[in-house]
């Protein structure tokens, strides 16, 4: 018998095993048989971060995790957890306001990153910030400035982990002129074999942060490998060039109780 779950978000509606009822942003908008079925589903998949913290509340199991969701586009939190966690990651800091963000020149020398702290993705919010018009630009009418240490790279891993495994790996390379390595700014995806210690550094991180659905970006710096950031809204483009079909996969994944 094929085992059907239930899902909010439609990012996996094309899955034959996932009932998907949308979000509904009032509770009551839910018909009585769809609270049924929430009542009584044992895990709600892609609940988004509003109902995953309500479901968390409640005790009730979700795909991705709660601790998935905490840190969705959140990168000061992502950094202070790497930094917690011990996990290698490039010198960042957060500036506040306008008497921290004088003093950035005080922690960082150019070039250096900056990015928005919350909310951006597909390389968008990322800026190499060269100059002081670079940085007057980024800070102007900025409350909140996140400043990362500059690893010069032409490109980085990717490393998708779903349940606790690692389900693909893959390189980006940035695009000629480009710092930014994703596909979205022009980067391509290239399959060649990717370090096996990039893998366990990305599956060790995502197990000791809680995270169960993650794009973990690496690089090599030094000769050592460092974490980004980490993405749980992950593009599919690496599994489409790779030839993995994702919906066929997340449908295994659920059928055998991994997710």
């Amino acid at each position: 018998m094929v085992r059907q779950v239930l899902a909010l978000e439609a990012r996996l509606r094309a899955c034959s095993n996932v009932r998907t009822i949308g979000v509904r942003p009032n509770f009551t908008d839910y018909s009585p048989e769809e609270v049924r079925w929430i009542r009584d589903a044992q895990k709600i998949y892609y609940p988004t971060a509003f109902y995953a913290d309500l479901f968390d509340a409640l005790g009730k199991s979700t795909f991705p995790s709660y601790h998935t969701y905490k840190c969705v586009q959140d990168k000061i939190k992502q950094s202070a957890l790497f930094q917690l966690a011990g996990l290698p990651h490039p010198r960042t800091r957060v500036f506040y306001g306008k008497r921290q963000k004088a003093k950035i020149q005080e922690y960082f020398s150019y070039p250096f990153i900056a990015k928005e702290p919350r909310g951006s993705a597909m390389g968008r919010g990322v800026y190499l910030i060269g100059d002081d018009v670079d940085l007057e630009i980024y800070t102007r009418d900025r409350h909140v400035a996140y400043i990362q240490q500059y690893l010069p790279a032409d490109r980085d891993i990717r490393v998708v982990v779903i349940g606790s495994q690692v389900v693909h790996a893959y390189w980006r390379i940035a695009g000629e002129g480009e710092f930014r390595t994703n596909v979205a700014r022009g980067g391509r995806i290239s399959l060649a074999p990717v370090p096996e210690a990039a893998i366990a550094l990305a599956q060790r991180a995502a197990q000791v942060c809680g995270w169960d659905d993650v794009g973990m970006d690496i690089c090599c710096h030094d000769g050592q490998y460092t974490i980004l950031e980490a993405n749980m809204k992950y593009g599919r483009e690496g599994f489409r060039v790779a030839g993995i079909d994702y919906f066929k996969m997340m449908e295994r994944m659920i059928d055998d109780g991994q997710i």
